[in-house]
C-alpha cells in the first residue's frame, strides 16, 4: 500500500507532459499572486522575501551540488551576478510593480511575447539566423502585444495612451528576453547549481531597491495574505517550476520542451478570469490568438533538433 504513492509520483516525474504542464501553470500562478499581493506586501518586499525563502531552501538542499561545481562557478561570478540581477531581480520587480497598474490578463498575455523577443535578440546579440517564418511570427506576436497595450484601440498609438502597468510589463519582458538570450553562455554546471547562484545574486541585488522603496515610504510589510504570496512565489514559480521544466527538458529535449512555455498566457488568462473575476474582452482573445500564433509560426521556422535531442 505504501509503495503506490511513491510509484505514482515516480510516474508523474517521468512524464514530460505532466512536468511541462505544471511548470507554466505555476508560472502563470505568479501572475495571479502578483495581483493578489497588491496592498498586502510591497513589490520589493515581495521580491526580496521571495528570494530569501528560496535561499533557505537552497541552503537546506543544495550545498553539496554547489561545492561540487564551485570550480566552474567561481570564474563566472560576474556573469552570474548580471544574470541573477536581470532574470530574477529586475524582471520580478517590474513584474510586481506592473501588477499595481494593470490586470493579470494583460500581464499574462504580454508575458507571451518573451519567446518572440528572444528570437530577435538572438539575432542581434548572437547572429542567430532568422527565417521568414520567424520574422512573420515575431511581427504577428508583437501586433498582439500592441493590441493588449492599446486595449484594442489602435488610435491610442497616436495619443501615446498606454497603460503604465503594460509599459512596465513590456520592460520586464525585454529584460527577461535579454536574460534568456544570454543563457547559452552559462557555465558548464548542473542546473541546480546554476539556479542556486542566480537566486543568491537575486537576493543580494534586491536589497538596494528595497532600501529605496523604504526611503520613499512605499514599503509594506507582508500581511497574512502577503506571506502566502511570498511562500507561493518562493516554492512554486521559483523552485518547483524550475525543477519540473529542467526535468521536462531532460525527457524530451529543449526544442520540444520550449513550446510548453507558450501555455503561460493561456493559463494566466484563464486563472485571472476564474480567480480574480477579471473581464475577458474580445481584444484579449484577439491578442492571445496573435501572440500564440506568432510563436507557432516562429517555432515552425526553426530547424529540427540535432541528433540526440541537442538544441540548435
Amino acid at each position: 500500500m505504501t509503495a503506490r504513492p511513491a510509484t505514482l509520483l515516480s510516474k508523474l516525474y517521468d512524464s514530460p507532459y505532466v512536468m511541462l504542464t505544471l511548470a507554466p501553470l505555476f508560472w502563470a500562478g505568479n501572475v495571479i499572486t502578483g495581483r493578489l499581493a497588491v496592498g498586502e506586501v510591497s513589490p520589493m518586499a515581495l521580491t526580496t522575501l521571495r528570494w530569501a525563502v528560496v535561499g533557505v531552501i537552497i541552503v537546506a538542499l543544495g550545498r553539496g551540488p554547489i561545492r561540487q561545481d564551485w570550480h566552474a562557478l567561481k570564474p563566472r561570478l560576474g556573469y552570474l551576478a548580471v544574470m541573477g540581477t536581470l532574470g530574477f531581480t529586475a524582471f520580478n520587480a517590474l513584474y510586481y510593480i506592473a501588477a499595481h497598474f494593470t490586470t493579470a490578463v494583460n500581464i499574462g498575455i504580454l508575458q507571451g511575447a518573451i519567446p518572440i523577443l528572444v528570437f530577435g535578440l538572438a539575432f542581434f546579440l548572437r547572429g542567430t539566423p532568422v527565417g521568414l517564418f520567424q520574422i512573420a511570427g515575431m511581427t504577428i506576436g508583437l501586433v498582439g502585444v500592441v493590441v493588449v497595450a492599446t486595449r484594442g484601440d489602435l488610435g491610442a498609438l497616436a495619443a501615446l495612451a498606454f497603460n503604465f502597468g503594460d509599459v512596465l510589463m513590456m520592460g520586464a519582458c525585454v529584460v527577461y528576453a535579454i536574460f534568456t538570450a544570454l543563457l547559452p553562455n552559462r557555465p558548464a554546471t548542473s542546473g541546480f547549481s546554476f539556479f542556486a547562484m542566480l537566486a543568491l545574486f537575486a537576493l543580494l541585488t534586491s536589497f538596494p531597491p528595497l532600501v529605496a522603496e523604504i526611503a520613499m515610504g512605499q514599503f509594506v510589510w507582508p500581511s497574512f495574505n502577503g506571506w502566502l504570496a511570498v511562500i507561493y512565489t518562493a516554492i512554486f514559480p521559483s523552485v518547483a517550476s524550475q525543477v519540473f521544466f529542467i526535468r521536462g527538458v531532460e525527457l524530451i529535449g529543449p526544442g520540444r520542451a520550449g513550446i510548453f512555455v507558450n501555455l503561460i498566457p493561456v493559463f494566466a488568462a484563464g486563472l485571472a478570469v476564474a480567480i480574480l473575476r477579471e473581464p475577458f474582452h474580445v481584444y484579449h482573445a484577439a491578442a492571445l490568438a496573435l501572440v500564440l500564433g506568432g510563436i507557432f509560426l516562429a517555432e515552425r521556422g526553426r530547424r529540427p533538433p540535432l541528433p540526440g535531442g541537442a538544441a540548435e
